[in-house]
């Protein structure tokens, strides 16, 4: 994806009207976990665990960009943040530009683990885009969920992030398609995160290029059984959570948490890996299933958790994992206009 470029007469060659400056939008979102187990590439849940982007336009043009948190160490802070250039990519397909942009991000996601941080930069940007431009040409949050869907590529993660709960997503033709469904008040997100990365790119290149067909009939009463638990009987956690297509194919680049999962489920616990990994999600019911969870990973941790796994940049070493016990986002992202 390509940035449009910010010198206006560029813009004006391009037919491009220049957004006003002055403006400034913070855009709130959440965190994501996609697949939970048998939804591969379609189901999405959206976690209270938030990132925060403040878009600030000027008539400058340069670009302020005041990042922190998650990845401030090794991000870049210019034109090629994947942020700006969504956010161009966003305003040219409404038919606009801008000059200089003062950006503010705070990054609590972690990156590479598989809690949809790239999802969330992405649907912060369109959105604050959105809301740049003039208010007669103002899209809505399904237009938001295609083109976020467009750069992601689907739309598994986007969509939790754009309209929050459990997302239910799926493509017809060139179009995006979701349909958010309430959680039951009672289950309890709770997220493993090891410290190392697992790049999508390498989670994706192990899967096989097709898989029986018992097991994929066997996937997808599991994967319809995961919908009824969530938002009617969690009792049914642990066997609508059972994959058939892609977890065992990725374990290889993720030995500590296939373990930690194998162990979680040994002992009753809906646990899968979160996205592409290598983070594990545990969806427990209630307060008490929550609590036996974080005994279970703390076990596991200093127990012989720690290991070796291959990455791209080959062996690494597993020292730690950090447990959150998190909660359903219900609301998706927010996103607040400052007045000027």
């Amino acid at each position: 994806m390509s940035a449009v470029s910010p010198d206006p007469r560029l813009a004006s060659r391009h037919g491009l009207r220049l957004v006003r400056p002055g403006q400034r939008v913070t855009v709130r979102v959440p965190a994501t976990s996609a697949n939970l187990g048998p939804g591969y590439d379609s189901l999405g849940l959206a976690l209270a665990l938030y990132d925060t982007v403040t878009v600030e336009t000027s008539d400058d043009g340069g670009l302020d960009f005041d990042l922190r948190g998650e990845g401030a160490e090794s991000l870049p802070r210019d034109e090629s943040h994947l942020v700006v250039r969504t956010i161009d990519a966003a305003l040219a397909r409404l038919g606009y530009a801008r000059k200089g942009l003062r950006l503010a991000a705070e990054n609590v996601s972690p990156h590479g683990r598989g809690l949809g941080s790239s999802a969330s930069a992405t649907a912060a940007a369109v959105l604050a885009a959105a809301e740049l431009v003039d208010p007669a040409d103002r899209p809505g949050r399904e237009w938001a969920l295609q083109l976020c869907s467009e750069i992601e590529g689907h739309p598994d993660n986007v969509a939790p992030a754009i309209f929050g709960s459990l997302a239910l997503s799926w493509q017809e033709g060139e179009s995006f398609r979701t349909a958010v469904a309430d959680v039951v008040r009672t289950v309890v997100p709770i997220v493993a995160i090891p410290d190392f990365e697992l790049s999508t790119e390498l989670a994706r290149s192990l899967l096989p290029s097709s898989v029986p067909h018992h097991a994929a009939a066997a996937n997808s009463g599991r994967a319809a059984l995961l919908v009824h638990a969530l938002t009617r009987d969690p009792s049914l956690l642990l066997p609508g959570t059972e994959d058939y297509l892609h977890q065992s194919y990725r374990s290889t680049a993720m030995e500590p948490s296939a373990l930690l999962i194998e162990r979680l489920r040994a002992e009753g616990h809906a646990a899968v890996v979160s996205g592409a990994g290598p983070t594990v999600l545990v969806l427990a019911d209630g307060e008490q299933e929550a609590d036996e969870v974080q005994a279970a990973v703390e076990r596991f941790a200093h127990g012989g958790g720690a290991g070796t796994i291959d990455t791209e940049q080959g062996r690494a070493s597993v020292t730690g994992w950090r447990v959150l016990r998190l909660a359903v986002d219900r609301e998706g992202a927010k996103v607040d206009v400052h007045p000027r």
